[in-house]
């Protein structure tokens, strides 16, 4: 393979990722670096830089990127709701497919012996890959062309507003919310009788409320037994519309 200096890259690969992610680099080594994989750096000497330090500062950019997009998009979740949210987005498998999306796999810098273990294709490369290129946009052009291009890259993946209402809530999550806003306390299940032949068992269930009311309800397991009682508690509570089972 012949070895491409770092500070250039093919004019041709070079347009294409610049359309894929609509940004024009001032500076297209920070590009070539982020393409270089350890690798290639490794079989040319250690004179060679590679791509380790921008996927670092990478990492750091699109979480910051991401944190900033969900706070902004959904402002009535709660930080634990929105942590869940960010480590999903940016898992490996996500920013795998996000490179692939922009086929850095054939534009990467890499190794004879990496490239036959099929490395241009291994997720945990190509989200490297991907975090280190984020880094040169932000070296580059700021945290704002970060950002922008984050929000671009991410588009289809973001959650939808509807996802988080009131009606894609199960029973029990709805339940629980109106107890905790009114009372400051959260409902109680108890399994109070199970009948039947063990491939069609019967469960009964009730429902204690912080002001001491109950419902009984039976399903053909605990969970839907509880969401049935939670259920008919919320249709004490004028809340049943905004629920949906699950």
């Amino acid at each position: 393979m012949k070895k491409t200096p770092l500070h250039t890259l093919d004019e041709a690969v070079a347009k294409r990722l610049e359309m894929a992610l609509d940004y024009h680099f001032a500076n297209r080594s920070l590009l070539a670096l982020a393409l270089t994989h350890s690798s290639w750096a490794n079989e040319g000497g250690s004179q060679h830089r590679h791509n380790e330090r921008l996927e670092f500062l990478g990492d750091a950019v699109l979480e910051l990127a991401v944190s900033k997009e969900l706070f902004e998009r959904f402002t009535q979740l709660r930080e634990g709701e929105l942590t869940r949210l960010r480590s999903q987005l940016v898992s490996t498998p996500s920013l795998a497919r996000l490179a692939r999306s922009l086929d850095l796999g054939s534009a990467l810098l890499m190794g004879r012996g990496e490239e036959r273990q099929g490395g241009r294709d291994r997720d945990a490369v190509l989200s490297d890959a991907f975090e280190a290129v984020l880094a040169a946009i932000y070296e580059d052009g700021g945290f704002a062309a970060a950002h922008a291009c984050v929000c671009r890259l991410f588009s289809p993946l973001w959650p939808k507003q509807e996802e988080f209402s009131p009606r894609h809530k199960d029973f029990k999550t709805l339940l629980q919310e109106i107890m905790q806003q009114r009372y400051r306390d959260r409902p109680l299940y108890r399994l109070t009788a199970s009948h039947g032949p063990e491939h069609a068992k019967v469960f009964e269930v009730v429902v204690s409320l912080p002001d001491g009311r109950e419902y009984a309800a039976c399903g053909t397991s605990c969970k839907k037994a509880e969401q049935e009682a939670a259920r008919l508690a919320l249709e004490a509570e004028q809340a049943l519309p905004q629920a949906t089972a699950r």
